[in-house]
This record gives C-alpha cells, sequence and structure tokens, in this order.
C-alpha cells in the first residue's frame, strides 16, 4: 500500500520565525508569521525537561485560562496549541517614548483587559512591559504570558510570593503577605504607566530590601497609620524613615490627572488601591475616544 502523499506539517514548520520578541522564566516569544495565511503571530515555545512527562502545568494553566479569557480584545487570543502556543499579538512594546495620547490609550486598555480578568477571577500575577503586545499600526494594546495567573476565589487563597518580578512587585507581596488579590495586579499597572510615561522603571530594585527601599524612598516609610497592619507583616522590620514625595518628581511629564490615577494605583494598602474597573471611569480617560478600543 502506498504511503499518503501529505504528511504531517510539525508545528515549528508551519510558522517563519521573524524575529524573537522576548524570553521568560517559562520560555522563548517570537513574531512569526503563519506560512498557511501569512498572518502575523506571537508564538511561544514552552521549554520541557527530558525528564518531564508530558505538558508542565504552568503551560496547561497558561492555556486553559487563555481559552476562558480570548474573548477580550485585550487579551491575545490563543489560535492553536502545537509543540507549545502560538497567540495573536505581534511585538513587545519597547522603551522608545510614547506620545501622551497613545500612552493614555494603551494604559486604557490595559486597564480594560486587567479588569476583564479581574471580572473572570483570574489574578496575572506578572504583569510587566514585556508581558505587553502591541500593534504598531493600530496600537492594539494585548496581554500576554499568563503562564502564572491563577484562579482566585473567595475567601483568597495563600500563594508563593516568589514568582513575581522584582520592578513591578507589591509591596505587600514584598513584605511577606500571602493573602493578595487584584490589587497586585494594579500595582504592577501603576509601575507600567510611570514607565510608559518616562521610559524608565519605577522602582527597578535588584533585590527585595532593595525593591522596598526604592518605594519607600518615593512614596514615604509606610507606618501603621497610612497602612493598618503593615507592621504584623511577616517580613516586616525597621527601616528608614522616609517622608513621602511628590509623584511629579518621579514622573515629570505626566499630567495632573495622570497623576492623580497613578497615586490611585500605588496606594499602600491594597482595599484603597483604585480597581482597573474603576480605573477606567478615572477623569485621565475623558478626552481619549474610547471607541474600538
Amino acid at each position: 500500500m502506498e504511503k499518503p502523499a501529505t504528511i504531517a506539517v510539525s508545528a515549528m514548520d508551519a510558522f517563519e520565525k521573524l524575529e524573537k520578541v522576548g524570553e521568560g522564566t517559562y520560555g522563548k516569544v517570537y513574531r512569526a508569521r503563519e506560512k498557511a495565511t501569512g498572518k502575523i503571530v506571537a508564538l511561544k515555545k514552552t521549554r520541557l525537561h527530558e525528564d518531564e512527562e508530558g505538558v508542565p502545568p504552568t503551560t496547561l494553566r497558561e492555556v486553559s485560562i487563555l481559552r476562558m479569557l480570548s474573548r477580550d480584545p485585550h487579551v491575545v487570543r490563543l489560535m492553536d496549541v502545537k509543540q507549545g502556543t502560538n497567540k495573536e499579538g505581534k511585538t513587545v512594546l519597547s522603551g522608545e517614548l510614547i506620545p501622551a495620547p497613545v500612552v493614555k490609550s494603551l494604559m486604557y486598555q490595559l486597564c480594560k483587559g486587567v479588569a476583564f480578568c479581574h471580572g473572570h477571577g483570574i489574578l496575572h500575577r506578572d504583569l510587566k512591559p514585556h508581558n505587553l503586545l502591541m500593534d504598531r499600526k493600530s496600537l492594539t494594546l494585548k496581554i500576554a504570558d499568563l503562564g502564572l495567573a491563577r484562579a482566585y476565589t473567595v475567601p483568597i487563597k495563600k500563594y508563593t510570593h516568589e514568582i513575581l518580578t522584582l520592578w513591578y512587585r507589591a509591596p505587600e507581596v514584598l513584605l511577606g503577605s500571602t493573602h493578595y488579590s487584584t490589587a497586585v495586579d494594579i500595582w504592577s499597572v501603576g509601575c507600567i504607566f510611570a514607565e510608559l510615561v518616562t521610559k524608565q522603571a519605577l522602582f527597578p530594585g535588584d533585590s527585595e530590601l532593595q525593591q522596598l527601599l526604592h518605594i519607600f524612598r518615593l512614596l514615604g516609610t509606610p507606618n501603621e497609620t497610612m497602612w493598618p497592619g503593615v507592621s504584623k507583616l511577616m517580613n516586616w522590620h525597621e527601616y528608614p524613615q522616609w517622608s513621602p514625595q511628590s509623584l511629579s518628581k518621579a514622573v515629570p511629564n505626566l499630567d495632573a490627572d495622570g497623576l492623580h490615577l497613578l497615586s490611585e494605583m500605588l496606594q499602600y494598602e491594597p482595599g484603597k488601591r483604585i480597581s482597573a474597573k474603576k480605573a477606567m471611569e478615572h477623569p485621565y480617560f475623558d478626552d481619549l475616544d474610547k471607541a474600538g478600543l
């Protein structure tokens, strides 16, 4: 009997890799072209260790969460799962100076995507500029890399805190809180906001202690008055005493409404941090044409 004329094309052969746009703990992301359709996609290759049988839980979690959240235009759409996941999206947000109206549009889309995740009981837990994909032509933003995302329930489960990227990590996580919720993502969104405006990380710490000290120098060393319960957190120590500085010192080219929204995102007390949904209603976005976003 003759062999069939068609042979299965391997997942990698079906795509032409164009450039690497990011690399995380769990794999590399490439901008790629699907040969059959010409469609530009983000192709995520996940490493499998030789001793692993089957797909790692982080990959399974990302796939299942993407399947659930893919209806939202600001979350990457899962097209298919082969020897990795290829996801719609074009290029990682990079560090060039972004015009103020574009920052506003991207921030609105980010808040909308995060609100959608939170509305479906999902924490991202690793929001950072490299996990944001942007189509440069349409300026559409999508949230990617949900490998560390977790469903949260009420009462909120305890989470380990080693996994978040340091520069965007919320102070309650740095201080050892294991009961945290959507507010950790909002802190990250605030850090991203400042970075989109200035091109520089707001709190570029190289250790957990240095990260806290960066935050305290700008926002003031927290105490029981401004953050009830802070001194009971597991990693709390006596820290140098700094007074709060004006956010306009750190982010000088942001207007008053933007600075107010940023301050709402960087509240010390997690319960006082603005929600993603409320952030979308902030006056900062009043002059934005939200149609189509």
